[in-house]
């Protein structure tokens, strides 16, 4: 395997839905700056739903996007919650695998608040490989080549080479 064609760590991106603005995404707010040390942005809602009392605009969540090192701690204490087992419904066909955390006084190093409550958290993580940037450049943006996307099966092997994780059916 060549070195352009092995998949690498690009984004982990997690995710706390709040479903309702004021106190609730304060609370995830702070426990994502607690956990990742990353600065946590406010997710809002794309489009009007009535079943949820939702308007467009409305804040419903936080997340934070780390990456380079601070993204491979983050995700080998994160692969610790989980017993470093995944189930193979995770990973997508575009480099892509997320799993959830039921609670957060699993993550390794994070004591319950009574402030907070009890949330849990997603984690998106995206493997891409080096030249990927030719499909997302603002000028001249290409195809990207079949040999050049992360399929499920390498994704399935990067992790188990790297984080030693489980895939289980």
């Amino acid at each position: 395997m060549t070195v352009m064609s092995e998949p690498r760590l690009e984004k982990v991106t997690v995710n706390i839905g709040a479903g309702a603005s004021g106190q609730p995404i304060e609370n995830a707010r702070t426990l994502l700056e607690r956990l990742t040390g990353g600065k946590p942005v406010t997710t809002k809602a794309r489009r009007r739903d009535p079943a949820f009392k939702l308007r467009k605009g409305d804040e419903i969540g936080a997340k934070v996007t780390l990456r380079g090192v601070s993204a491979r701690t983050f995700l080998d204490k994160a692969l610790e919650t989980r017993d470093r087992e995944l189930s193979a419904r995770s990973f997508d066909n575009f480099g892509n695998l997320s799993f959830g955390v039921k609670e957060y006084i699993d993550f390794p190093g994070a004591k319950y608040d009574p402030k907070l409550g009890m949330i849990g958290f997603d984690v998106c993580v995206s493997l891409r490989k080096p030249g990927s940037n030719i499909a997302k450049r603002r000028i001249a943006p290409r195809r990207l080549p079949r040999k050049q996307r992360v399929s499920a099966p390498e994704a399935r092997a990067f992790m188990e080479r790297e984080f030693k994780v489980k895939v289980g059916e």
